[in-house]
């Protein structure tokens, strides 16, 4: 059964720092692309970050460059995404994704995706 587990979001003050984790099972993490996603109250879903399975290139939306970065262990089964000098635009639920491909623009990343985690919710107000 394949599943996506994220954790450690939570309250953080503006300038502050969160790592999320993603804990993968029931496929092989290095057969597939992975992206961080978000959804705020009220807007669409939007691609964070993403890393692809076959060269591990790895994209990040303009919002977050320079401030977040995405990671894989494939021995451990596990995606993070550490996010720092954290804004309050960043408030939304975080959800990491699977699929075959990343592709066209962040708002495009969720088509390629298959399999889905629940979301961990991340404050960012002081």
């Amino acid at each position: 059964q394949v599943q996506l587990v994220e954790s450690g979001g939570g309250l953080v003050q503006p300038g502050g720092s969160l790592r999320l984790s993603c804990a993968v099972s029931g496929f092989t993490l290095d057969d597939y692309a992975i992206g961080w996603f978000r959804q705020a109250p009220g807007k669409e879903r939007e691609g964070v970050s993403s890393i692809s399975s076959r060269d591990s290139t790895i994209r990040y939306a303009d919002s977050v460059k320079g401030r977040f970065t995405i990671s894989r262990d494939n021995a451990k089964n596990m995606v993070y995404l550490q996010m720092n000098s954290l804004k309050p635009e960043d408030t939304a639920i975080y959800s990491c994704a699977a699929g075959w491909a990343i592709l066209g623009p962040p708002e495009d990343w969720g088509y390629g995706m298959e399999y889905w985690g629940k979301g961990t919710s991340v404050t960012v107000s002081s």
